[in-house]
C-alpha cells in the first residue's frame, strides 16, 4: 500500500539566485505483518497521510540535490524508521524546468518548463537487503524525416502495408535504466550522458544521419550505444511507441504532393520494446 502523486515545488535560494526542483513522488510499502487485511487490526499500519507527510518534511530538511538521491533518502528513513516496514519502493519523477536565458545570461529567479522528457527514477529495497536503484527517461519525443525504412517484412493475404524505403520515423520513447546495488554516483552528468547517446542514436551524425530499416534496430542500437559510453547502467528497458503519418493524397486538389504535407496517424499504434543487459 502506499500514498500516489505527492506533488509539491522545492525552492533553495542562494543569495539572489533561486533553484527550483518540482516533483511527483510516489512511494509503496509492505509491512512484516498482513494483520491488517486479515484481522482488520491498524496497529502496525503507518497512514498514508503520514507518509505524504514524511516526503514533505525530508525535502524541507534535506533538499533535493537528484531525484534518485530523494529516492534514496525516502527509502532509507522508512527502513531506518519503522521495524514493521518489510519493503519500500519509491518512484520520482521531476517537471522539466529549465534556468531562462536573456542574452545567454541565465535568469537568477525565473524559469521556463520545456518538455523535452521527463526525468524519473525509483529506489526500493527490502529489509537486510541492499538498496536498488533504476532511473530514466520518459515521453521523450523523436523525429527523422528521412533516412527510415520498412521492408522485406514477412506479407501473408492479410497484410495491406506497403514496403517504404524512405519515411518519417516518428516515436515517443521511454528508457529505464538500472545501477544496480546504489553507490554514489553523479547522477546529473549521468542521465545526461545518457539523454546525449539517446539523440546520437537515433540521428546519426548531424550532417547525413544513419538509415534505420525499422524501429526494432533503432531502439538496439539506442541500448548499445547507452552501454558502450555508461559504464554505470547494467540493464536497460527500452520503449518505442510509433508515431504515423500518411503522405495526403492531393490529387483531387490538382497538386502533386512529394510527401511535404502528412497526416499523424495516433490511433492505433504500434510499439517495440526490448531489456538489454551486461554479461
Amino acid at each position: 500500500y502506499g500514498k500516489n502523486t505527492i506533488k509539491f515545488l522545492r525552492l533553495h535560494r542562494e543569495g539572489k539566485k533561486h533553484f527550483i526542483k518540482e516533483v511527483e513522488v510516489c512511494t509503496h510499502l509492505r509491512l512484516t505483518s498482513a494483520q491488517e487485511y486479515l484481522e482488520g487490526n491498524n496497529s502496525l499500519v503507518i497512514p498514508t497521510d503520514t507518509m505524504k507527510n514524511i516526503v514533505l518534511v525530508l525535502a524541507k530538511k534535506n533538499g533535493i540535490p537528484t531525484i534518485e538521491q530523494f529516492a534514496i533518502d525516502i527509502c532509507k528513513h522508512f527502513m531506518t524508521t519503522f521495524c514493521q516496514v518489510a519493503y519500500v519502493k519509491t518512484y520520482v519523477q521531476e517537471v522539466p524546468w529549465q534556468r531562462l536565458h536573456e542574452n545567454s545570461v541565465p535568469h537568477v529567479h525565473s524559469f521556463i518548463c520545456v518538455p523535452d522528457g521527463i526525468r524519473f527514477c525509483e529506489a526500493e529495497q527490502c529489509r537486510n537487503g541492499p538498496l536498488v536503484l533504476s532511473a530514466g527517461i520518459k515521453d521523450l519525443k523523436l523525429m527523422k524525416t528521412t533516412q527510415s525504412g520498412f521492408e522485406g517484412f514477412f506479407k501473408n493475404e492479410h497484410t495491406t502495408l506497403p514496403e517504404r524505403h524512405d519515411r518519417i520515423l516518428c516515436g515517443e520513447l521511454f528508457c529505464k535504466w538500472s545501477y544496480g546495488e546504489c553507490r554514489d554516483f553523479d547522477f546529473d552528468s549521468i542521465w545526461n550522458k545518457i539523454r546525449e547517446c539517446i539523440l546520437e542514436a537515433f540521428a546519426g551524425p548531424p550532417d547525413c544521419g544513419e538509415y534505420s530499416p525499422s524501429y526494432q534496430k533503432t531502439v538496439n542500437s539506442i541500448q548499445m550505444h547507452i552501454l558502450s559510453k555508461v559504464s554505470q547502467v547494467q540493464v536497460i528497458e527500452t520503449v518505442l511507441n510509433n508515431v504515423f503519418y500518411n503522405v495526403l493524397d492531393m490529387k483531387n486538389l490538382g497538386l502533386t504532393n512529394d510527401k511535404e504535407v502528412q497526416i499523424p496517424v495516433e490511433t492505433p499504434y504500434g510499439f517495440c520494446t526490448c531489456t538489454l543487459g551486461r554479461k
